[in-house]
């Protein structure tokens, strides 16, 4: 059976302006690569309702589940939980344990736009993640994750056992000294013969030199196996260097 597919909905007018340079989406990408979860599309959008409430229907829709970071928060431009009641058709309701936890944890410093947090959309699944500040949820298939990097991954990793997962994809790398250009012909028929496998050349550069990274990856091992295999004989044949 095919592995289950996700889909990233980044959420915020400061990574979309450049003011914060987003590393959320490559930590999703590695944990679902690691649990046989297959990303398949990200998409970036403003805080604004209407663009959230389309992406987010469209997404769901597509895809096993959705992951959306950032917007959760107690400030005037955190509308993601708001947005997402109104894409499934629900109301925000409070919650009231997390309510009293969050009473518990600031005292007299909880101000009423921090109780904004423990507010969700009707029906969904709180996740609990062993810290003070407020859970994430689970509305259906779609995971509301913070934006903050640290909290993110925290939400994340307390979501990821509470969903169905697949099979990991067996890698294996080989990097060379050269040009992809020295070896496109060559790999494209190389993924002609294993078409199960996916096989990937990606340049850079060490200090002016051009190196490049070959990739394969597919679910079964002894095809990945056999597809590499072709692709040092092949690197051999054009006599360049690998790379230590």
């Amino acid at each position: 059976m095919p592995n289950p597919t996700a889909a990233i909905l980044v959420i915020g007018n400061e990574v979309l302006s450049g003011r914060i340079a987003d590393v959320n989406v490559n930590y999703i990408c590695r944990r679902c690569a690691d649990v046989g979860l297959n990303v398949a599309e990200v998409r970036m959008v403003r805080d604004d309702e209407g663009a959230i409430v389309a992406a987010v229907n469209t997404l769901r829709t597509s895809h096993t589940y959705v992951f959306t970071t950032g917007g959760i928060g107690p400030t005037h431009d955190d509308i993601t939980i708001h947005s997402m009641a109104k894409a499934f058709g629900v109301a925000v309701i409070r919650n009231i344990e997390v309510e009293q936890k969050l009473h518990a944890h600031y005292g007299s410093r909880l101000t009423p736009a921090a109780l904004r947090m423990a507010d969700y959309p009707a029906g969904a699944r709180i996740v609990p993640h062993g810290e003070s500040f407020a859970p994430s949820c689970l509305l259906e298939n779609v995971a509301i994750l913070a934006g903050q990097p640290r909290v993110m991954q925290l939400m994340f990793e307390a979501t990821l056992p509470l969903l169905q997962t697949g099979t990991p994809l067996h890698t294996r790398q080989l990097d060379v000294w050269g040009m992809e250009s020295q070896l496109a012909e060559q790999l494209g028929r190389i993924q002609t013969r294993f078409a199960a496998v996916e096989i990937g050349s990606y340049p850079y550069r060490v200090e002016g030199r051009a190196g490049t990274a070959l990739v394969c990856r597919g679910l079964a091992a002894d095809d990945v196996e056999a597809a590499f295999t072709a692709i040092n004989h092949l690197v051999t044949e054009q006599g360049l260097e690998v790379r230590g």
